[in-house]
């Protein structure tokens, strides 16, 4: 009977996260921020005579305007930069089937000017917007803002009842083990927040740095191309290769040779950033295998889509942490001398970029 009862209980757990999945990505992306703001909180405390309420308030403040900021005056900049790019693409489509006409072979012409029609019938805006659009786009507006506001709620209280939160948990541990479990506690959020900064800090600097360089070279939409750069950063393995397609597209809308200078120019972007910043940045960061990177993008893509891809590698350096801790210490596994590296090869952080012999990686076993 208590093995039903068990076994029922836990199924009802379970279906309980799967229908409040949407509440838990919330709570995670929460709990990534609040990660990454603690140790500021910390910092202020050691320099400034506050409280911990009072230093939370100036930390949450500032973070709570920087993100207010960005959605007001860089987002609606980007979405009309979007428009402008959109409006004009019908005239570029229509001088590309004029090109794809005086190809030779024909079969060559035939299959740009196809391509060329799927385009504008992706672009091109529908001649006027129905009611049930205006109504679908309202609710996707109120529900990103209810998001947007729920999330920063979350932040805010995280970091205010985080460590009664802690007690709280712990104190349903056994005495002997509760020390053990702060510890991976205290290290997956130290993990999280190294790895949440690291990553704010390659996307804001690719965001800038790709954005001057469009705005320099002429390209059309430069903010909103230096955004999606940003953004793309995020994504593991093939996050800069999908920020460089928007921004290749847009300058062949202007010439072939303007497109192969801003290709040429996010490579050198690219090469400084791995071989100079991504050192500097991610040196004590998530280490996890290339393989497991590989393989949490790819379930974290078809789980959840984009958001899935973006939240799977933290995730899985977690779940590594815990399983780290859970291993029998005393009787490690001995390595497969084959599959020793040189001492020359370096190691990887979790997105397969080399760093310097001496960062430490989190699944590091003792030999």
């Amino acid at each position: 009977m208590a093995l039903a009862m068990g076994v029922l209980i836990v199924l009802g757990l379970i279906g309980l996260a799967v229908a409040a999945g949407g509440v838990l990505v919330l709570l995670f992306v929460a709990i990534l921020l609040a990660s990454a703001l603690e140790p500021i909180v910390g910092l202020i405390r050691d320099r400034l005579p506050l409280g911990r309420g009072a230093t939370i308030l100036v930390v949450y403040a500032t973070f709570f305007l920087t993100v207010i900021g960005l959605a007001l005056i860089v987002v609606p900049a980007a979405v009309a930069q979007g428009q402008e790019i959109v409006t004009g693409l019908p005239r570029v489509l229509d001088s590309v089937r004029s090109w794809a006409a005086t190809l030779e072979p024909a079969i060559l012409g035939d299959s740009i000017t196809r391509l060329a029609e799927s385009g504008e019938k992706v672009f091109t805006a529908p001649p006027a917007a129905n009611p049930d659009q205006v109504v679908k786009v309202g609710t996707a507006a109120a529900e990103a803002a209810i998001a947007l506001a729920t999330l920063l709620t979350l932040v805010f209280f995280w970091l205010l009842e985080h460590a009664r939160l802690q007690r709280y948990l712990l104190a349903y541990f056994p005495a002997d083990n509760r020390a053990g479990a702060r510890d991976i506690w205290n290290e997956v959020e130290t993990r999280l927040g190294l790895w949440v900064r690291g990553q704010l800090t390659l996307m804001g600097t690719m965001g800038v740095a790709t954005g001057t360089a469009y705005a320099l070279l002429g390209v059309p939409g430069a903010l909103l191309l230096g955004l999606i750069a940003a953004i793309t950063e995020a994504i593991p393995i093939v996050g800069p290769l999908l920020g460089a397609i928007p921004a290749i597209l847009v300058a062949s809308t202007v010439s072939p040779q303007l497109a192969l200078i801003v290709a040429g120019v996010y490579v050198v972007i690219q090469l400084i950033e791995g071989s100079v910043l991504v050192p500097l940045v991610m040196r004590n960061t998530i280490g996890i295998s290339p393989l497991l990177v590989m393989l949490s993008l790819l379930v974290g893509a078809a789980a959840g889509g984009l958001l899935g891809a973006l939240l799977a590698v933290p995730i899985v350096a977690s779940a590594e942490i815990v399983l780290s801790r859970l291993q029998a210490r005393e009787a490690p596994v001995a390595q497969d001398p084959a599959a020793i590296e040189s001492p020359n090869e370096g190691v990887r952080d979790g997105y397969g970029r080399t760093l310097p012999e001496s960062s430490e990686s989190v699944n590091a076993q003792p030999q």
